[in-house]
This record gives C-alpha cells, sequence and structure tokens, in this order.
C-alpha cells in the first residue's frame, strides 16, 4: 500500500504560488479600489459644486455670506445639537455621554460628534411649475428659540417654509415641515428627500468601524427590516417607515410618518482622514393638500439593545447581532450572560473568561463524546489498516464498503464527530457579532488592550506589513499560539489516508491557526482572548480526559465486545450501504459492457 506522509513538494509548491497569486490579486484590487475612489471623489466634488451652483441660480437665491447665516443650539442630558441657518438643517449633533477615540492618546477622550463640520446636508426638493426646483438645502432660514423648540423659516417665490426642531428628554428631535403659498408655485408632485451623511470616525480600528457602518431601514409598516452594507440600496416597491445610518456602536435615524417611497442609497469607502464612509440617500416624501405638512422623527443613539427596544419600532434590528440561529444565541443567551455577570461587578476581561467557562461546562458532554470517538478511532485504526492492505488491489468502492464494515461491527459512528462541530458553528459566528458590537464592552481596558472591541496594539511596526497591519496583537498572537498546541495535541487522532493519491490533510490543519492570526490581529481584542481561553480550556479538557477519564485498553474491550452484538443497521447507514451497493453494480456492469466490445 502507498503511504502518503504529507503533502509532497509539488503540493507545496502549488499551495505557495496559488496562495501568493491571491494575496497579489487582493493587493492589485485593493490599490485600483483606492485610486478609483481617488477619481471619483474628485469628479464628485466637481459635480456637487456645479450642483448647487446650478440650484442657486434656479432658486433665485444670492451666494449668502457667512456673517449673515445663523446658528443656534439646543441641548438636553443626551445631545447637544446645532442647526445652521443655510438650509435649517441640523448641522452638529454631539453626544453628551460619550467620547471618541483619540489616536494621539490611544483613548476615548474626544467629544463624539455623529454630525459636524458639514459632515450631513439633507432637505426637499420642489418642483415649481415653470420648471424650476426649490431645494430647501440652499434656502437661508432665520431661527426663533422658544424653550426647547427653535423655528426655522424661509422664504422663496412668495412661498414660505418652515422647519420646526424640538429636543425631546432622551435621544429624540421632532421634526416638522410646514409650508405656506406652496401650492400656487408647485407643479403638485411629491417632494423630493434627499440626505448626504459622510459618517465621522469614531472607533479605534478604521476597517472594523467601516464594516460595522451600513444602512439599516424598516418598511411594511415596521413588519421587515433590511440591511445593505456594501452597494447600492434601491427599493423602488416599498414604503420605508424609517431610515438608519449605523455606525459601529450609534445610529443617525430618521422616521417618517408617512414614509419614504422610491428610495435610493449609495455608499463608498473613504480611505483615508477624519471620514470613514459616505452615504446618500434619495426617497420620495407625499405632498397633501398642495402643501407640504409633514411629520418626522431624528434619532441620535447608542446601539444599546434595550433602549433601542424601548421605542417598539424594531430599532433593535439595527443591532447586528446575526440572522436565524445566530442572532438567537446572542440575544438570547450571551448579551443575558454577560449583563448577568457584569452586574457582580467584575472587570469585563474576567467577564468574558467566566462566559467561556459556562459555554464550555454546557458543551463538555458534547465534547466528551467527540473525544471518546476519537479515542475509538485510534484503536481500530490497525484494522483499518489491515484492510487497506488486504483491498488495496481492489476498487476503491469495495475498499471503502469494507472500511465502513469495520465501524459498523465496532459500533463506531464516523457522523457523531460532525455533530460537535455543527452545533459550535452557530457560537462561533455569534461571537464574531458580539464582541464588536457589546456597547457595554465600549472602552473596557483588560492587560493589553484599551479597549475589548478594539485591537490591542502594544506591539507597533514603524511600518504596515501587508494583510498584518501596523501591530502584532498581542491577545491574537497567544490565541494562535495555544490554537497550535490544540492542532498538534489533536492531529494525532485524524485518520490517515486510506485511497492510494489522497493528501495528507494534517499540515493543512497547522496553516489554520497561522492565518487566523491574521484576521484575529486587526479584530476585537475581546473576540481573541474569548478564543485564548476557549482553547486553553480545550486543551485542559484533553489531557484530562487522555489521562483520567478514557482508557484506551477499555475501550478496546467495548469495541471487542461490540462485535459480537447484533448490529441494527440505521436508516442512513442503510441508505450509504444501498447507494455504495448500488454503484458497485454499475460500475460491474460497465467493465463487463467494455469487455464484450473487446
Amino acid at each position: 500500500m502507498q503511504q502518503n506522509n504529507g503533502l509532497d513538494k509539488n503540493q507545496l509548491i502549488n499551495f505557495a504560488v496559488l496562495t501568493l497569486v491571491l494575496f497579489g490579486a487582493l493587493f492589485y484590487f485593493q490599490n485600483r479600489q483606492a485610486e478609483n475612489y481617488k477619481n471619483q471623489q474628485k469628479t464628485e466634488q466637481k459635480t456637487d459644486a456645479k450642483t448647487v451652483q446650478d440650484n442657486t441660480l434656479q432658486n433665485n437665491v444670492p451666494a449668502v455670506p457667512e456673517g449673515e447665516i445663523q446658528t443656534v443650539s439646543l441641548k438636553n442630558k443626551d445631545l447637544t445639537l446645532a442647526i445652521n441657518g443655510l438650509g435649517g438643517q441640523l448641522s452638529s449633533v454631539m453626544m453628551n455621554n460619550y467620547k471618541a477615540y483619540n489616536s494621539k492618546t490611544d483613548k476615548d477622550d474626544q467629544p463624539l460628534y455623529l454630525m459636524n463640520d458639514k459632515s450631513s446636508s439633507y432637505g426637499f426638493r420642489f418642483k415649481e411649475k415653470n420648471g424650476k426646483v426649490i431645494d430647501t438645502r440652499n434656502l437661508l432660514f432665520t431661527p426663533q428659540v422658544n424653550g426647547n423648540t427653535v423655528t426655522m423659516t424661509a422664504s422663496v417665490d412668495g412661498a414660505t417654509i418652515q422647519y420646526v426642531y424640538t429636543i425631546m428628554d432622551d435621544y429624540r428631535v421632532d421634526f416638522k415641515v410646514r409650508t405656506n403659498g406652496l401650492a400656487a408655485i408647485s407643479d403638485g408632485s411629491d417632494a423630493d428627500f434627499v440626505w448626504n451623511y459622510d459618517v465621522l470616525a469614531a472607533e479605534k480600528g478604521r476597517r472594523q468601524e467601516q464594516n460595522h457602518s451600513e444602512f439599516v431601514y424598516a418598511f411594511d409598516n415596521y413588519g421587515n427590516t433590511d440591511y445593505d452594507s456594501r452597494g447600492e440600496m434601491e427599493e423602488d416597491k416599498v414604503t420605508l417607515n424609517w431610515l438608519a445610518v449605523k455606525q459601529q456602536f450609534f445610529t443617525s435615524i430618521i422616521e417618517s410618518k408617512t414614509g419614504f417611497t422610491h428610495s435610493t442609497g449609495k455608499q463608498d469607502l473613504v480611505e483615508t482622514g477624519k471620514e470613514i464612509k459616505k452615504f446618500s440617500y434619495g426617497g420620495r416624501v407625499k405632498i397633501s393638500g398642495d402643501e407640504f405638512n409633514q411629520d418626522f422623527t431624528w434619532y441620535f443613539m447608542p446601539l444599546n439593545i434595550d433602549l433601542l427596544k424601548s421605542y417598539d419600532k424594531e430599532f433593535d434590528k439595527i443591532l447586528p447581532l446575526g440572522w436565524s440561529i445566530i442572532g438567537w444565541v446572542n440575544r438570547i443567551f450571551f448579551i443575558n450572560m454577560y449583563n448577568l455577570l457584569s452586574s457582580w461587578g467584575i472587570a469585563a476581561g474576567w467577564v468574558i473568561f467566566l462566559m467561556t467557562i459556562v459555554v464550555k461546562i454546557i458543551l463538555s458532554p458534547i465534547m466528551y463524546k467527540q473525544h471518546k470517538l476519537s479515542a475509538m478511532m485510534k484503536v481500530i485504526r490497525p484494522e483499518i489498516e489491515e484492510v487497506n492492505e488486504k483491498y488495496k488491489d481492489a476498487d476503491a468502492m469495495k475498499r471503502q464498503q469494507e472500511t465502513m464494515a469495520v465501524y459498523r461491527k465496532a459500533g463506531v459512528n464516523q457522523l457523531a464527530g460532525c455533530l460537535p462541530g455543527l452545533i459550535q458553528i452557530p457560537i462561533f459566528y455569534a461571537l464574531f457579532r458580539f464582541f464588536p458590537n457589546m456597547l457595554d464592552l465600549r472602552g473596557k481596558s483588560f492587560w493589553f488592550a484599551n479597549d475589548l472591541t478594539a485591537y490591542d496594539d502594544v506591539i507597533k511596526f514603524p511600518y504596515s506589513i501587508p494583510i498584518l497591519g501596523d501591530h502584532l496583537s498581542i491577545f491574537a498572537l497567544a490565541c494562535t499560539a495555544v490554537m497550535l498546541i490544540y492542532t498538534v495535541m489533536t492531529a494525532g487522532n485524524m485518520q490517515q489516508p486510506t485511497q492510494q493519491g489522497m493528501p495528507n490533510m494534517k499540515p493543512l490543519m497547522y496553516i489554520f491557526p497561522i492565518t487566523f492570526l491574521f484576521f484575529l490581529n486587526s479584530e476585537a481584542s475581546g473576540l481573541s482572548w474569548y478564543y485564548f481561553v476557549s482553547n486553553t480550556i480545550n486543551i485542559i479538557i484533553i489531557l484530562v480526559i487522555k489521562n483520567w477519564i478514557l482508557d484506551e485498553k477499555k475501550i478496546h474491550a467495548q469495541i471487542q465486545a461490540n462485535k459480537t452484538k447484533p448490529k441494527k443497521e440505521g436508516k442512513f447507514q442503510k441508505r450509504m450501504r444501498e447507494m455504495m451497493e448500488k454503484a458497485q453494480e454499475q460500475q460491474r456492469l460497465q467493465e463487463q459492457q467494455r469487455k464484450n466490445r473487446k
């Protein structure tokens, strides 16, 4: 029998070449994307400048000197707002109880703005009977303050447009639009709502924050929600109840009481600077009774799941905890367990440590069965090798049938080894959603990490290394080390190839932890800490099971006893046997036909 002890030279060369090609393609397209983006930005800036100029001329609104533009402020315990006279827009929104990340101090010690310094521009467009377009973003509004309410008033072509802002006692800003005299000049078509929004960086880890910034919206009378995190949004057939631009831990939402129709949106990454992503949205709002009298609400909120639920508008769906069972695991299990443990006054890092232990205790019966199966496979390996040697000259189908017969007689169910992996998949993906989106972990430090929702970068490089970046995360490095140790301890139980020419997969098992380092290096350090603890516990469990719980001699005796017992063939095993027998019969008939033709 030909034995394959590893990847041969050609396979290693092919794997290395393929890896280089993939990395090369990745860098090439990243550079092309950055170059295309810069060119696109230049084009858009020229186009936007021309559009503003054209709209200003259309509306007969002259250029307004900065000194004539009035700005007023509103404030409550949660928000500080600035409303600008040009366009009557919210020009600044600051979160009073949160701070933004400062790269110079490596701390969250800067004011956290969701809107600031012209990062947001929104307004309405009305079509006149003479074909001109009124764009409220170009109009000069005059403010009037009355307590917690500001009324912004502008006049154009004999019509009056008012924006009425009222700051509530939480994260809401009531926004009413009222017109007078619009009926005399409007062509009667619906108004267009336009919102251009440049999301400002607030977190450590630009790429991670970009990945968690996206459109989210509700429709069907708050019955359904959807999101778009990459390309263009186009919703022509539904009415949006609210539209949110979600950041990693905060969100800006505009809700329309009558809804937005014919919605389109676009988003683009920003590679450098204070903005991380550019969003643009356009939708229509009905004009009823010839005048535009509509009610809206702005929400500027942290992504706290209890707060989001309190509004009863499906805002909790903005928090990306995962779909289906993955979201269920986070909402029902991980969030509640974290809240319970953190209520004891324990540091966040040790809360994660205890969470890991709880998960391992719950999964321990499954892990025991998995390791017992591995031990049984190891015991019967000589019999498997004997079958391979005996039927080395037979066809692969026959050899596989005899191998399965050995497993069946020994009472070994190979499929049982898949169960632990299947059960842990939802947990695995749930954690990738939990740690970067858990607001309570934001800014919580632990050992090497200043923020468990971002990477730790104690080890910094003077330059950026491809794929790895400009730092090396200690938590990611420690996690990779224990994953390699765990792989070494479990690789011995992996069955060798049973068919000639099949490669040995063991060397590839060692590649996975190393590649995982490149991924974890820029992810939340809390995630790396969790998997470091998890794999360390796995190593301890293996040692305990191997040295104190499982006895190979007893397992061997159990297997021999199983062979003497009558076997009840399961439905799946019966189906597999029948399929193999049918395939073997077809192969025999094909060989017979070939002989007859000769």
